[in-house]
């Protein structure tokens, strides 16, 4: 007979959990691990709100095990330690991002990619290496081997740069690895949503001039007064996309809903590439000769690795970058989530964990 969520472990935790498809949270009392060798437990006091938790609540992707408890953008303080962790010590500010897992000793795992490890662990929602589910930081504490723990810099706000640890890592990653992140490139981000607000103040970090897309033309002050964007363009708008044709290096592609790729594709420059980082449910349509006409690329991205993750903290820290918030207490979580299906955020909401969930 399966154990029960509190008896799995011999740690009590607490936290909100969606039990159905209807996605509802409501509290629930689980259990962690005890601390291992090499594990880091920490109070968690902040935890974003991503896109995927909604996903995972109603088990749109389809492999959702309940109950689930979502939160990958997880902050903390550590307040325990194992007997062989070498980086971290009791008081540290520390963050979980979207995995907690991986087998450490595929090519993925050597290379520092271990978002790409076949046996990868999420932070939540499916089974650990012994067999128990994974729990996210919609809780009041985690658990996790120190080597999938990050180091929260000095100067980085903890609720504003909580949602770094999913959003600001899935636009760093494919900036960097597909060379979109050298002064004066040329980018388009498309959306001006949770993902794409970060991308734009990556790029523009990294000196890129920033083209934002966007189907909203309200949007258009947000992304030129408040993100500093260069240019904006109303994604429904012909003449305005036409006008765009061939002036992009590459373009990070954030929106999970379905939409056009050939005029996005028509608006890079010969050989330039299409990321895309967002999931919509169908498959994308692509004009072929858009995309060989010009040698053009799509390729996608998923995060990134535990070492870039804590690089692209660093990078966040020392530019300034955090993402634009609303923080809520855990008993408006199922509001946030109706307002974020309805895309009605700007950008992100953040979950005051440290002061709104408790013990029973």
């Amino acid at each position: 007979m399966a154990s029960s969520p509190e008896s799995e472990h011999p740690i009590k935790a607490y936290g909100y959990a969606a039990r159905d498809t209807s996605g509802l949270l409501s509290p629930l009392t689980f259990s962690r691990r005890a601390t291992g060798e090499k594990d880091v437990r920490f109070k968690v006091l902040y935890c974003g709100i991503c896109h995927s938790d909604l996903h995972f609540a109603k088990n749109e992707w389809g492999f959702t095990k309940y109950p689930v408890t979502p939160g990958h953008e997880i902050v903390g303080v550590v307040t325990e330690v194992g007997s062989k962790v070498e980086k971290f010590k009791i008081g540290d500010k520390v963050g979980v991002g979207c995995l907690v897992g991986s087998c450490r000793s595929c090519q993925s795992c050597a290379s520092d990619y271990e978002q790409d490890c076949v046996k990868q662990v999420f932070t939540y929602g499916v089974p650990n290496f012994d067999g128990t589910q994974t729990y996210g930081g919609y809780s009041d504490h985690m658990v996790s081997d120190e080597h999938f723990v990050l180091r929260w810099p000095e100067n980085l706000p903890l609720d504003s740069g909580v949602p770094l640890l999913c959003a600001g890592i899935t636009v760093y990653s494919p900036l960097k690895y597909f060379g979109l992140d050298k002064p004066g490139t040329k980018v388009g981000v498309v959306g001006l949503g949770g993902l794409g607000h970060v991308a734009v103040k990556m790029a523009k970090a990294f000196g890129a001039e920033v083209t934002v897309f966007s189907t909203t033309p309200d949007k258009e002050k947000d992304a030129i007064e408040g993100l500093k964007a260069d240019n904006f363009i109303n994604s429904k708008d012909e003449h305005q996309m036409e006008a765009a044709r061939g002036t992009l290096d590459g373009i990070i592609d954030t929106v999970s809903g379905n939409h056009p790729t050939a005029p996005l594709l028509n608006a890079l420059t010969p050989h330039g590439k299409l990321v895309l980082v967002g999931a919509p449910e169908k498959p994308l349509e692509v004009a072929a000769f858009s995309l060989i006409m010009g040698r053009k690329t799509i390729a996608g991205s998923n995060i990134g690795g535990i070492k870039e993750t804590q690089e692209m903290l660093d990078f966040a820290a020392e530019h300034g970058i955090t993402a634009d918030i609303e923080i809520i207490h855990i008993d408006y979580v199922n509001t946030a989530m109706e307002r974020l299906l309805k895309s009605d955020v700007r950008y992100r909401f953040v979950i005051d964990v440290g002061n709104s969930i408790k013990a029973e």
